[in-house]
């Protein structure tokens, strides 16, 4: 089959790397892909300027020549737009099957005529969180005529909590087994904890770090450590003496969460969470508020739950789960890691191309 995606940048984003691994495992079965993205927004010179003033390093980095995203590295056929504007029939060729990845490029989508192939639409968010002033642009996309496919039950749930029966499908996210694996091991001979540090607002990092302050009253020599594409900055301090990542080489993450006795989740909204089963992945119990997958990953037992909004809670798991003894550690630590290594994205994909065939 001839199978074109649209997305509106590449990036090293959770949504643009499942992307990258479905247009890579569909190529290597014989398919004909092609991921089209927007060129990337760069910054004019009157806000590198004021970026520069402000030694803001991760606006400026988006002034140079942009790094290399999920696409990029997949080894897929990329192109990229020649300049930051909508993606038009123009742009994409004839195919099979046309799927959008983000709301801006299912409106592009809808436009474009049936020879660009059958419509899907691959809802990896409410993008209603991040942009609740597009909230009308949104929804009117959401209704408009395509296959939907959301990427976990409690985003199809709070769609159509607002929209009505779309009948959308779903298709769970799932990880790479070979990049996210650890051999089974023991706690850390210094208790230690980890999570994505994000300066965005709705990831939570304010919310995993207030909880290791407080369970550090508790376990004073609590280690913590932390990766994340963002530089941290002086109004989201991370906690003191955490060693902290910055946009770590692909191959290294699964290190990372594999030196951790539990993985923290504090995001406020989040369709998926691709860290929780990542963690899970390298044998690293989660504790975790029940956003995206979370519930359905977590809930029966295979880590923990906290209430949103609650570093009390979350330290209060932190201190239980760094106080178990040996032999229930490492209990939970195959419990996460049997469930992760349970569903694969060959799996995800068989699942995406029995709806296309469908």
């Amino acid at each position: 089959m001839r199978i074109t995606f649209l997305l509106p940048s590449d990036s090293l984003t959770g949504g643009t790397r499942v992307v990258a691994v479905y247009a890579r495992k569909l190529a290597d079965q014989g398919h004909d892909v092609l991921v089209v993205t927007c060129a990337p927004d760069r910054l004019d010179l009157f806000e590198w300027s004021k970026a520069l003033l402000k030694r803001d390093r991760n606006k400026l980095r988006k002034y140079g020549k942009p790094e290399p995203g999920h696409i990029a590295m997949s080894g897929v056929a990329h192109k990229v737009l020649e300049k930051p504007r909508a993606i038009e029939a123009r742009d994409v060729p004839d195919a099979d099957f046309i799927v959008a990845t983000w709301w801006e490029t299912a409106l592009w989508m809808h436009a474009m005529p049936s020879s660009k192939g059958r419509k899907v639409h691959l809802i990896q968010g409410y993008e209603v969180w991040p942009n609740p002033d597009l909230a009308d642009e949104v929804h009117h996309t959401l209704k408009l005529p395509n296959l939907k496919i959301a990427i976990s039950s409690d985003l199809k749930r709070t769609i159509e909590s607002q929209l009505g029966e779309l009948g959308i499908s779903i298709v769970p996210n799932a990880v790479d087994l070979e990049q996210f694996d650890a051999p089974e091991r023991g706690r850390q001979r210094v208790p230690t904890v980890g999570f994505v540090y994000a300066r965005a607002a709705f990831k939570g990092a304010d919310i995993c770090i207030r909880a290791c302050e407080l369970a550090r009253r508790e376990i004073p020599d609590l280690k913590v450590v932390a990766f994340g594409a963002d530089l941290p900055s002086a109004d989201l301090a991370l906690p003191a003496g955490a060693d902290y990542f910055h946009r770590p080489p692909q191959r290294e993450i699964g290190t990372i969460y594999s030196r951790c006795d539990a993985w923290l989740f504090g995001s406020r909204h989040d369709s998926f969470g691709l860290p929780i089963l990542e963690a899970m992945a390298c044998r690293t119990p989660v504790i975790a508020v029940p956003v995206g997958a979370a519930t359905e990953l977590l809930g029966d037992g295979t880590g923990t739950l906290v209430a949103m909004e609650s570093p009390e809670e979350m330290a209060e798991a932190i201190v239980a789960t760094c106080r178990l003894q040996e032999n229930e550690w490492r209990r939970r630590s195959a419990r996460a890691y049997a469930k992760a290594h349970g569903y694969s994205w060959n799996d995800a994909t068989e699942r995406l191309l029995r709806l296309l065939e469908s």
